[in-house]
């Protein structure tokens, strides 16, 4: 009775490794039709205990491969912009900018993965399918500041709707799209960033 068991338990992790790397492939599909995207976003934030506890707003633009900026106007105005080599965090409030290696962020959060087709990557997180879109989390033993990104496509599924996500602390925010611009063209500048005169750089790029 014990092999029994032992063996169905076998065959049962198999078959759900099996579904997850399916789930995997149909949303890499999915985000491989997704060349570029851009548009406004509005921000809630909500603690562990479901209460509201912020908004915000702001726009994104992405481009493959490794390609994102993400700009928040309000409550406070941040920049984060990669170029797919380096980058930048830039905090106008605190007149700070934040240079990190675009491939060793990957890493620490799922995110990028919106961008990415490198397979190492996509090995770090498991993907199911919701019944609105795709759960992403990371595998165990992976270091990630994002415990689960929900990733929901707008309807006709040529561009995204909404992110949903949780972070290790149980709070949890929702990005909500509008005005999106799916596949047109972007301003390689668009991912570039000058560092301001006068503000102080923390450079964690060298080195890693």
């Amino acid at each position: 009775m014990k092999k029994i068991n032992y063996l169905a338990l076998a065959i049962s992790c198999l078959l759900s490794a099996s579904v997850y790397a399916d789930d995997s492939q149909a949303l890499q599909d999915k985000l491989a039709g997704l060349k570029s995207f851009q548009a406004q976003f509005e921000q809630q934030v909500n603690d562990d205990q479901g209460q509201s506890i912020m908004q915000g707003k702001g726009n994104i633009a992405l481009q493959q491969p490794m390609m994102i900026r993400w700009q928040q106007a309000s409550p406070d105005d941040t920049l984060f912009v990669s170029n797919g080599d380096k980058t930048y965090y830039f905090d106008s409030f605190a007149e700070q900018v934040t240079i990190m290696n675009t491939h060793s962020l990957i890493d620490s959060t799922p995110f990028v993965l919106l961008t990415s087709k490198d397979p190492a990557q996509w090995q770090k997180y498991q993907v199911t399918a919701t019944e609105a879109g795709f759960s992403v989390t990371p595998n165990q033993g992976v270091e990630s500041q994002v415990e689960q990104l929900d990733i929901v496509f707008a309807k006709d599924e040529t561009g995204l709707a909404q992110l949903l996500v949780k972070d290790s602390s149980g709070q949890s925010s929702t990005f909500t799209f509008s005005d999106a611009k799916v596949n047109e063209s972007l301003a390689h500048s668009t991912f570039e960033f000058s560092i301001p005169e006068g503000v102080e750089i923390d450079d964690q790029s060298q080195g890693e």
